[in-house]
């Protein structure tokens, strides 16, 4: 099977192409810069230029392509263009994938979606969540919360630097997971007839609120963190200020997620199916302690190897020859 994976480079695409490649697959990646993307190359996996903001780079990239993964997204802070790259350039991939009669669609979409339609870069996700599937391609739509790789630069790097870690006062939790575990899912689920034209939550085993987080990371580190708490309702104002400027959208489009950290997660929402089609048990899932455990002996090691470096030098030099 040939896969064209959408957007490799970026934290959950770049495991999609490894995990793909290590199963066997001809894996092509569709990129604006080879120079930027020349790791994925070295890996083993085909570059090919295309650009979502040109849909007429879009056609040629799918030659000899039999599924496509697309795990790309505009940044949220780009407002001019999010509306041209996650709906006219997404829009023309589809109609481009089913002329050239591409088997199998994989899309990644946002956990609980329906509940945000007023978000504007969730509301063109669920347009093409129903383009694809009134499409005649088979489709799997996975619909993720957050990553684990996304709470390093949040809570643990400003815990080790003793930085103020920023948090809303909201009581939601979100049930992280680690950018391998979707890729090995996903590129597992490909083979497997069962998974065809599903709408599946891929998510952790736990919620976690943003205390429970700090409070792991100080467990873990050995550190106390210091919090500085946002309300809410605080953000919810500015958002509504920030929309009447031009220059300001792309902050109100940010602050738009606020509601889903409002928002509790649906106690009912897990990944049982997909486990159970796969064979997988949820201990097999890598948990947050596990993920930071590991992340913090890394860097303790790592300043430890520094530290001692540092005062072997310094020694060196006090020397009197």
């Amino acid at each position: 099977m040939s896969l064209l994976v959408i957007g490799g480079t970026g934290t959950l695409g770049r495991q999609l192409v490894r995990k793909a490649l290590n199963e066997g697959f001809q894996v092509k990646c569709l990129v604006r810069n080879f120079r930027k993307a020349s790791f994925l190359k070295e890996w083993g996996a085909e570059l090919v230029y295309g650009d979502l903001t040109i849909p007429e780079t879009i056609p040629l990239s799918l030659y000899g392509v039999t599924a496509i993964i697309d795990a790309s997204t505009t940044r949220s802070s780009n407002f001019y263009t999010i509306h041209k790259v996650d709906l006219e350039a997404k829009s023309i991939l589809l109609e481009s994938a089913i002329k050239a009669k591409v088997s199998r669609y994989i899309f990644f979409s946002i956990l609980d979606s329906y509940n945000y339609k007023n978000i504007p870069l969730i509301k063109l996700k669920l347009l093409i969540e129903n383009q694809l599937q009134n499409s005649p391609i088979d489709y799997t739509i996975f619909y993720l919360s957050g990553f684990f790789q996304g709470l390093i630069p949040q809570y643990a790097v400003p815990i080790l630097d003793q930085n103020s870690v920023w948090i809303t006062l909201e009581n939601a939790g979100v049930c992280y997971i680690s950018t391998q575990d979707i890729a090995n899912l996903t590129i597992k689920s490909l083979s497997i007839d069962q998974f065809q034209n599903k709408k599946l939550p891929m998510i952790g085993n736990k919620s976690w609120t943003s205390k429970e987080i700090i409070q792991l990371c100080e467990k873990i580190s050995g550190k106390s963190a210091k919090i500085t708490k946002i309300p809410i309702d605080l953000l919810k104002i500015i958002r509504i200020i920030t929309r009447f400027f031009q220059w300001t959208w792309s902050i109100s489009e940010k602050l738009s997620f606020i509601e889903v950290l409002s928002s509790n997660i649906n106690s009912s929402i897990s990944m049982k199916e997909i486990l159970y089609i796969l064979r997988v048990e949820y201990n097999n899932i890598e948990s947050l302690e596990q993920y930071f455990q590991e992340y913090f002996q890394r860097i303790m090691k790592k300043i430890k190897e520094l530290s001692y470096n540092l005062d072997y030098t310094k020694d060196t030099n006090d020397l009197d020859f």
